[in-house]
């Protein structure tokens, strides 16, 4: 898969760039490619959710009074395989010498695993498949998102976290939604068509894509490099006290002894270094309470609007609505994030989620009043997560960065983003398996009130954290605007800010 070239055995001069060079290496086309990998993905997982009670009965052949634990049991092994799986993916990430390669591996696993799942009729091809499907969503989230790091760098990386947020919340509305429209109104393998269409035009856009440091050896002027830190650092920067700036592409003079050399790898696995920080624990756990508390929905509320409203399982899937357009602001909330850093905006996310969670034990019966109510609190919840995740989501980029800055070198040639986005979508992954558990069980036990108000208090307690490290701790020497965001011009001028 080294060729980058559309029909590459008809160019067998390498030294020109392949058809369509410009759009296919193009940043606003990676993004495209990513979103559309991260949106496949979530997709498929809940497009199928609505016809596997039907798998199981109809052509498994499992008893009625087992299919509840099947359907259990295959969500399970989902997050199983993502969670086990997403470690190892994102080592092999980051010693591969190409992210396009690992990306289509994982298509092809999840194109098995729908092949496996659209025509299983027993119990171990469909755990088989689910198994597939959850390491090629290891694959998608850590090498995809190194991927959108490796082009758009540091500096821009709130942005298009931004869009990738915005990619999969559609797809966590729209799966299970359209799932069971097309499952009512056009049989079992409609679904499937549906599902094999979205794959196919992610394989070509896959196929077409061309990497930033593939492409540059095509580009007559290299612009300035929209690479990781790890790449930048293979030629030392001119002074140590001299911030990136535009001066930055003056001539770079030799090194001298002030000048910070690259140093040799760390003995430790980059994973170890990376869970050592505080920053990256501190991001890590906030993904998994945003994660908990967005899939605690999925389990409680089509039964509470069943129960007090009589709606359907069309009626409560449109009420994700609310939840899920407020996401559209994530690539402003990413530009915020951009300039402020990711502080501020963790803590006013939580803090202002918290009451509207507490709120929502103030829905208790049948009117438009109610109903409004209802709505209108999943909105702001829906826009509080969204100020909560991409912050955090850029966190993790912000705190390999400024490990890199405080020894060059530290994470090896190839940096480690691919490992600090499996942790991600470990915690991730955590949070999927735990909401659900964690709605279900305290409304059994306790009622609708009592589950509100926990989130409520899980989600005001996570602001404390964040606080104190989202962003970097500024021990002392309070200049340049004090706590600052974990990397960029303006965490050089700081000193002692805790990684």
């Amino acid at each position: 898969m080294g060729d980058h070239r559309l029909f590459w055995w008809r160019h067998k001069d390498a030294s020109k760039p392949p058809p369509l060079f410009r759009i296919r290496s193009a940043r606003w086309f990676i993004l495209t490619t990513v979103s559309l990998a991260v949106f496949t993905d979530i997709f498929l997982y809940g497009l199928i959710v609505p016809v596997l009670p039907f798998a199981l009965s109809t052509r498994a052949g499992v008893p009625e009074e087992d299919v509840q634990h099947w359907v259990s049991v295959l969500l399970a092994v989902y997050g199983a395989a993502l969670l086990a799986a997403s470690p190892i993916c994102g080592f092999l990430a980051d010693k591969s010498p190409s992210r396009r390669l690992p990306l289509l591996v994982g298509l092809l696993c999840l194109a098995g695993a729908t092949v496996m799942l659209c025509v299983g009729s027993s119990i171990p091809v469909l755990v088989t498949g689910r198994l597939l499907q959850g390491f090629s969503a290891a694959v998608v989230w850590t090498v995809g998102l190194a991927l959108l790091v490796d082009t758009v760098g540091q500096q821009e990386v709130g942005q298009v976290m931004g869009s990738v947020f915005i990619a999969m919340s559609l797809a966590y509305l729209l799966a299970p939604l359209l799932g069971g429209i097309i499952y009512a109104r056009a049989g079992y393998y409609a679904v499937y068509y549906l599902a094999f269409g979205i794959i196919a035009l992610d394989i070509l856009l896959r196929l077409l894509l061309i990497e930033k440091k593939i492409a540059k050896k095509w580009l007559a002027e290299s612009p300035e490099p929209e690479s990781s830190l790890a790449e930048q650092q293979s030629s030392p920067p001119s002074s140590s006290s001299t911030p990136p700036g535009p001066s930055s592409s003056a001539p770079t003079p030799p090194p001298t002894e002030t000048t910070p050399l690259t140093t040799k790898p760390s003995a430790l696995p980059p994973v170890l270094t990376l869970l050592a920080s505080r920053r990256l624990l501190t991001a890590l756990w906030g993904c998994l309470v945003q994660a908990a508390l967005t899939t605690a929905f999925d389990s409680v509320l089509p039964l509470r609007v069943l129960s007090i409203f009589s709606w359907t399982s069309t009626g409560a899937g449109l009420l994700f609505l609310a939840l899920v357009i407020p996401t559209f602001v994530a690539p402003l909330i990413g530009s915020l994030v951009d300039k402020h850093g990711p502080k501020y905006l963790t803590c006013i996310g939580f803090l202002a989620t918290s009451p509207f969670l507490i709120l929502l034990r103030l829905v208790t019966y049948d009117s438009l009043g109610q109903k409004v109510l209802l709505c209108a609190l999943l909105a702001v919840i829906g826009f509080g997560l969204s100020v909560v995740m991409v912050p955090l989501m850029a966190e993790i980029t912000y705190v390999v960065e400024a490990k890199e800055r405080k020894r060059p070198g530290c994470f090896g040639e190839k940096g480690a983003y691919a490992q600090a986005y499996a942790l991600f979508n470990v915690s991730f992954a955590g949070g999927m398996l735990v909401g659900p558990i964690w709605g279900g069980f305290v409304v059994q036990r306790s009622g609708w009130a009592d589950m509100s108000l926990s989130l409520g208090c899980l989600c005001a307690f996570s602001a404390v954290p964040a606080l104190i490290w989202t962003g970097g701790v500024v021990t002392r020497g309070k200049k340049g605007g004090g706590i600052l965001r974990g990397v960029g011009r303006r965490e050089e001028k700081a000193e002692g800010v805790s990684v």
